[in-house]
């Protein structure tokens, strides 16, 4: 069972959009293991953005990040990554697929409403970067079988 990361940034924060963020998912059949609402302090923005140190939007999405509270998230699932990304869209909006998150719901990408992992290796890190091994819940539902082939 693979796992990811998906945070909904502040404008997913302000404008009302955990419960579409979390409906969909629920929706696609994955698995919700670890949530929390927070503040993100400029060492922890410093951390999650550190691959666009250097770039030109670089200061600006780091204050862009610290200025709301976020809900970051972990969810679980065969293909998990990949069905997330697919489920919030493109990362530019308007090229995101009708029916995804950021097309639905986002005009701009600085404002696109959420950030997930994009592989196996960056997942791993972002989890561990927002939640200790314990904040992780191992569990299952009735439906899994419904949803899981094994």
């Amino acid at each position: 069972m693979e796992r990811t990361f998906i945070l909904v940034k502040p404008d997913g924060v302000q404008r009302g959009l955990i419960g579409e963020v979390i409906s969909r998912l629920e929706r696609r059949g994955l698995r919700l293991v670890a949530a929390r609402f927070q503040s993100v302090s400029r060492k922890m923005a410093e951390r999650l953005y550190a691959v666009h140190q250097g770039k030109p939007f670089y200061d600006g999405l780091l204050d862009y990040i610290t200025s709301g509270p976020v809900m970051a998230m972990v969810w679980e699932g065969p293909s998990a990554i990949a069905a997330v990304r697919q489920t919030i869209g493109a990362t530019r909006p308007i090229e995101a697929e009708p029916g995804s998150l950021r097309h639905d719901f986002s005009l701009e990408v600085g404002r696109n409403l959420t950030h997930a992992s994009d592989s196996v290796e960056t997942a791993r890190k972002e989890i561990d970067l927002w939640f200790r091994s314990e904040d992780l819940v191992d569990w299952s539902r009735d439906i899994d079988p419904w949803i899981f082939e094994q």
